[in-house]
């Protein structure tokens, strides 16, 4: 299992703060849209599920969430970047180094695993 042990070790009024504060990140959003000097990025923990990327456009958070059929395609030779903005920047899924698909780029490079942390700077 990934992560919580730091939960249950925590004493009961440090738990309800823990509690209260996860409760506010759901009012954050799902998708960051910065532009940049090179143009408009787009971030999302695992995907932005749809081929055209539109700001608010309705889609499954769910899948942004938590979706890796789009980088497990292009680590096999098949997939396409997503239209609409310059840059799509995504985690969630470990791999042993950045990888970038068109306009798509995966950074988690598993530091939570004893891999190692990577950034991106955007501007």
């Amino acid at each position: 299992m990934n992560g919580g042990m730091w939960f249950s070790r925590l004493e009961h009024e440090e738990q309800q703060r823990a509690r209260s504060l996860l409760n506010a990140c759901r009012a954050l959003p799902h998708i960051i849209e910065i532009t940049c000097a090179n143009g408009l990025n787009v971030i999302a923990h695992a995907d932005y599920p749809a081929e055209e990327y539109r700001w608010e456009k309705p889609v499954s958070a769910q899948r942004v969430l938590w979706d890796r059929d789009r980088l497990m395609g292009f680590m096999v030779g098949k997939g396409q970047g997503i239209s609409g903005a310059d840059h799509f920047w995504f985690g969630h899924t470990p791999v042993d180094r950045r990888y970038d698909f068109d306009n798509l780029h995966y950074i988690d490079t598993g530091a939570v695993f004893d891999g190692y942390f990577t950034l991106a700077q955007l501007q």
